[in-house]
């Protein structure tokens, strides 16, 4: 009997517990972020049907989020969501914060939204701060690379908690993603709504294997990074302050291979 007391409070106890990463994450305190995009996207790198115009290569404003397992912004070989589709396709991003707030307040699995300016061209960078909780130490993000049908590079679900403690830094570098919801080929191609929907899968040099793709580049092996993301904890000095921050410069990016 006693020991039948004992395994059902141990199971009782364990189903309590959160499921998930994020259910290992005994950080005491918050943690704050500065979180750098940085765009690698040139000519040089990715010189095929490279948009020189109307419009050329940039990239849309970044929308991320600090949430716990409980919540997903996107999933590779999943469905996007509406908000997810409307943003990859169009840059908008109502739909999306609102899938976010609504999240947030039925499982209460989102901690907070944060979102960073636009790049006006393929390359450059832009920055912000974000907030984890011990509770919901999982980043994701999306950015649309701008002209595309449904394109857009980011990250799903990085904990940025490791037991006791937080990451004081990581870098990801980031490779484009087909949100399944338009068919079109290349940059500039007109909208073409995929019926039915697809999942989201990763763009390769190889896949889609179809000439007309603008990121098939059949004599590599693998892309190089179309984009970069490193995100740093902020220190606090002894006297509150916010340690000063170094800022990041963009590595070289060229495509070795002669590409005609």
């Amino acid at each position: 009997k006693v020991i039948w007391t004992v395994l059902v409070t141990i199971l009782g106890y364990a189903s309590s517990l959160p499921v998930g990463d994020d259910s290992l994450c005994t950080a005491e305190e918050l943690a704050k972020y500065k979180i750098i995009f940085i765009g690698k996207w040139s000519q040089t790198a990715f010189p095929k049907q490279y948009p020189l115009y109307r419009p050329p290569a940039q990239w849309s404003s970044l929308l991320g989020v600090t949430h716990s397992s409980d919540y997903s912004m996107w999933k590779k070989n999943e469905y996007a969501s509406n908000g997810v589709r409307d943003f990859a396709e169009k840059g908008e991003a109502w739909v999306l914060m609102k899938e976010i707030e609504e999240a947030g307040e039925k499982i209460q699995s989102v901690h907070g939204i944060f979102s960073a300016p636009a790049i006006s061209s393929g390359i450059g960078q832009t920055s912000t701060e974000l907030e984890a909780h011990p509770r919901h130490p999982l980043v994701s993000f999306v950015v649309r690379i701008v002209p595309s049908p449904d394109w857009f590079v980011g990250i799903d679900s990085l904990n940025l908690c490791d037991g006791d403690r937080w990451t004081d830094e990581v870098t990801v570098d980031l490779f484009p993603y087909d949100a399944g919801t338009d068919s079109g080929f290349t940059f500039s191609s007109p909208n073409f709504a995929t019926i039915p929907q697809d999942t989201v899968t990763e763009i390769t040099c190889s896949s889609p294997s179809h000439p007309a793709n603008s990121f098939y580049y059949p004599k590599l092996k693998n892309l190089p990074p179309i984009a970069q993301v490193t995100m740093v904890k902020i220190k606090k000095t002894q006297l509150g302050l916010s340690a000063p921050f170094i800022n990041v410069p963009a590595k070289s990016n060229e495509i070795i291979d002669t590409v005609s």
